[in-house]
């Protein structure tokens, strides 16, 4: 049952009560609700599959009596009402929702406390990880860095901002204010994020909206170190950059001009890590870097092994670009050329299988370098002829032209679950929305250089894609490690690439198609016309899934409690729980605080007896994969990704150089763009972990109340 039907029912069933005002926290006296213990109720009762409408309705009366001869006097308070709730609950046998509004309660506290020494007010009622990402990163802040907008103004500020380019497409002012509050929507009901830097910068004086950007770095000295400035732009608006270091002629190579030798890409590539170092992304973050060199570069070899020390190059993800050449040359073990890029001469060959063994030893060493599959990304390039591509944004998910940008979105697709089915109208719904908020994206941008602004507009390529996906499986009963679950992968991002692309055209009817159509794929194709030259991208969506409350782009769970280390700007980490598991567990009658310290402390529950089996099948982490499953799961979106797809291969700490060896080769038949792959321990310091037994960020350091554990104890404010 609806809200909106229980709030009609309960209409029907007015109580009549002396009980006429509520004192809130802040002191104010406001008009006595009986709606909003109907909801407080209802949303605990439903957490735990409780579906009797009548029943809910003998509680709230139950409530109100007791109010009456509690507070025939005075007026009562939240924390009155509250109270008189879990007590009727629990005396009228509703342990488990007793239990869920208990911990709901409890969560609320523990937000409010966050908000008070955050300085953040947040009307929409977020979950804690929220908040303290958005007040981290994202609301906005005076020159005295007070927080200046309430969480819903955030959203607010964003929809405002991207709507206004209807204008330029002759919409009307009630038109534009209705898209704004389409999109506004979408938002705040966490259907559709787009990238962090739309949530950061839409609507205020930056206004640099998109995440992902190519810089060329030519073999000049002119054109590295103006590389090296439009980076440095770049990350000061909040967006990540792109490198192929191939065209730069080889370390100790002739430099005519001078009589000397050039020093190679690797010196440069260090100096481009140390600007990176002092240059925070819009002032919240350090940025964020790829760098690339072909296999056939005459430096690969260092390449391959510059990071092999932790702490080396920390701005830089690095990968190597794999050609069809070099493929073949493996599969058949045969030797490779090496070529100068400055002349085209061949200055060595190598046995190819000796430059694969060690990609695939460094990747099993600290998960770099990662490898892209450079000549199938060129044969997918939907405008060859206005360049070739030679690198990806930080994460390799967006494949970009020189001097281009992309801006990304995600479809939360938790969200389109019901009843363990899916919405499909509803995706169709977000889908369209998104393409058109995306392309808005477009038009009110403010880009870095006048190169970026012209080649991104030239195309208009776009990046929409997904997250929570593994929370919709668990929604539908479907492990991950499935055929069943490739076969959603490929249904659903079908159906987001069809129906993106048919809204392009939509709107390539109404504003034109992007100016390089001509001579694309696209025209070849049979197209007359479309907006975007790409729709659909696959990122890991960061922080973006974190405020939406979902599971991470297509990954699987990294386990069903984990803490989550925030960018060192941030300065904490944040303890997450899946709420499904929770749920679940509520329902199943089995959640126990003891329960999810021991949860926290595993990646996976397949162990654990208390769980039943059937839930343990559900709820399959990424440890419980083998590394083809990520492989397949990879490649099933690929197949539907018209650009690429961000997600790791988790191997476990026993794996082996030549476990990484396969699921390289694995990945290149399936048709992938490219793979990452990390083992787990093989770094000191990680993006996601369990908790560690008796471990706490009080015995490291001084416990603050923006400084928390993964297990809440008394050293630690959380």
């Amino acid at each position: 049952m609806s809200i909106e039907k229980m709030v009609s029912i309960q209409d029907k069933h007015t109580l009549k009560t002396s009980i006429s005002k509520i004192k809130k926290r802040d002191g104010r006296i406001v008009e006595f609700d009986k709606n909003k213990i109907s909801n407080a109720i209802w949303k605990a009762a439903q957490s735990v599959g409780g579906e009797n409408r009548d029943e809910i309705e003998r509680l709230i009366e139950n409530v109100v009596q007791l109010l009456e001869e509690h507070f025939q006097d005075k007026i009562p308070n939240v924390e009155d009402v509250q109270d008189l709730v879990e007590k009727v609950l629990i005396e009228s046998g509703h342990a488990k929702t007793a239990k869920a509004y208990i911990l709901y309660r409890q969560k609320r506290a523990e937000i409010r406390k966050a908000c008070a020494l955050l300085g953040v007010e947040d009307d929409l009622k977020l979950p804690l990880n929220a908040i303290v990402i958005l007040a981290a990163r994202y609301l906005r802040r005076d020159e005295n860095r007070n927080i200046v907008e309430t969480t819903n103004q955030l959203f607010r500020r964003v929809a405002k901002a991207v709507a206004s380019a209807d204008k330029l497409y002759g919409k009307t002012d009630e038109e534009v204010a209705q898209t704004e509050e389409t999109f506004y929507q979408k938002m705040t009901l966490f259907e559709f994020l787009p990238n962090s830097p739309t949530l950061m910068n839409a609507g205020t004086g930056l206004g640099q909206l998109s995440a992902c950007f190519v810089i060329p770095v030519d073999d000049s000295m002119e054109s590295i170190f103006n590389a090296l400035k439009c980076a440095a732009l770049v990350h000061k608006t909040g967006g990540g950059t792109g490198f192929s270091f191939s065209k730069l002629r080889p370390q100790n190579d002739v430099v005519k001009s001078t009589g000397g030798v050039a020093s190679g890409p690797l010196s440069f590539i260090s100096v481009f890590d140390a600007a990176t170092n002092v240059i925070k992304q819009g002032g919240k973050r350090r940025g964020a870097n790829m760098g690339i060199l072909r296999v056939d570069h005459p430096d690969i070899l260092d390449f391959i092994v510059i990071k092999e020390n932790e702490g080396r190059l920390n701005n830089f993800n690095i990968s190597v670009a794999l050609t069809d050449k070099f493929m073949d040359a493996v599969k058949n073990d045969k030797e490779y050329e090496l070529i100068n890029p400055r002349n085209g001469k061949v200055v060595e060959t190598l046995r190819a299988r000796v430059i694969w063994n060690l990609i695939a030893m460094m990747a099993w060493k600290n998960g770099e370098p990662g490898i892209i599959f450079i000549d199938k990304v060129n044969r997918q390039n939907p405008t060859p002829h206005v360049g070739a591509i030679e690198a990806t944004n930080p994460c390799g998910e967006q494949p970009l032209l020189p001097f281009e940008s992309c801006n990304l979105g995600s479809i939360n697709l938790s969200n389109i679950v019901s009843n363990g089915r899916i919405d499909w109208k509803m995706l169709r719904e977000t889908v369209r929305m998104a393409v058109h908020f995306l392309d808005n994206v477009i038009d009110v941008n403010r880009y870095p250089l006048e190169e970026i602004g012209k080649m991104t507009k030239g195309n208009r390529k776009i990046g929409l894609g997904v997250m929570g996906f593994a929370d919709m499986l668990i929604q539908m009963g479907v492990p991950y490690n499935s055929q069943k679950a490739l076969t959603i992968a490929k249904n659903v991002m079908k159906f987001i690439r069809d129906e993106g692309v048919k809204m392009s055209v939509e709107l390539a009817k109404e504003r034109g198609s992007f100016p390089n159509f001509r001579g694309t794929v696209w025209e070849s194709s049979g197209y007359e016309m479309i907006r975007n030259a790409t729709i659909t991208t696959v990122a890991p969506t960061g922080t973006i899934s974190e405020i939406a409350g979902c599971s991470g782009g297509i990954e699987p769970l990294f386990s069903v409690s984990y803490v989550r280390n925030v960018a060192e700007s941030l300065g904490q980490t944040l303890k997450v729980i899946n709420p499904y598991f929770e749920r679940i567990a509520i329902q199943q009658g089995i959640y126990s605080d003891e329960l999810i310290k021991k949860i926290s402390k595993t990646t996976s529950i397949s162990h654990i007896e208390e769980i039943p089996e059937k839930i343990r099948k559900v709820f399959v982490t990424a440890h419980d994969l083998t590394p083809e499953w990520h492989v397949r799961m990879q490649a099933a979106f690929q197949k539907y990704a018209q650009n690429a797809v961000s997600k790791t291969v988790n191997f476990p700490n026993s794996a082996t150089p030549n476990d990484i060896e396969e699921v390289f080769w694995l990945s290149y038949e399936l048709g992938c763009k490219g793979v990452t792959v990390y083992r787990d321990g093989s770094r000191e310091r990680q993006i996601l972990h369990i908790s560690k037994p008796g471990k706490c960020l009080g015995q490291e350091e001084e416990a603050t109340e923006n400084n928390f554990c993964d297990v809440r104890c008394p050293s630690c404010s959380f």
